[in-house]
């Protein structure tokens, strides 16, 4: 026979890089270290360094999901669920700091949040953030 026995044994590989969600995902992570450095203190908070392992975590693991589901799908979607739920644990890291800086939390039916919501639905890069990023306040930021 003539042809590629890898052809016949990996699948074809994900272009990670346009994967809707991981572009999102490194919007929320380059928001968060954003958000760090302008309001959490540089030294002293363990926060710092969880709320950017999170985001970071995140967007790695849908990197690493795709490569690896070359070879096998359920570590793919292993990899994968592990970036949901680090991107939900910095959700849980952003209400916390809502909370505890008792900062108002938006509904999810209130005109702010459904802007916010509509605004984030259609922006997956950086760069539409990027503008905002020092004219937001914490509570813009956090919710």
């Amino acid at each position: 026979m003539n042809y590629d026995s890898k052809d016949k044994v990996l699948k074809k590989a994900t272009v990670w890089e346009g994967l809707y969600f991981y572009r999102k995902s490194d919007a929320i992570y380059q928001l968060t270290v954003a958000f760090c450095k302008r309001f959490l203190p540089a030294h002293g908070d363990r926060t710092v360094d969880q709320m950017v392992q999170a985001a970071r975590s995140g967007k790695q693991n849908i990197i690493e999901g795709s490569e690896d589901g070359q070879t096998s799908s359920e570590v793919e979607i292993r990899l994968i669920n592990t970036a949901r739920g680090s991107l939900q644990e910095l959700r849980a890291d952003y209400l916390d700091y809502l909370n505890t800086h008792h900062l108002k939390v938006w509904p999810k039916d209130s005109a702010r949040q459904k802007k916010m919501r509509k605004f984030c639905r259609k922006q997956n890069d950086y760069e539409a953030y990027a503008p905002l990023v020092n004219k937001m306040t914490d509570e813009e930021y956090a919710n």
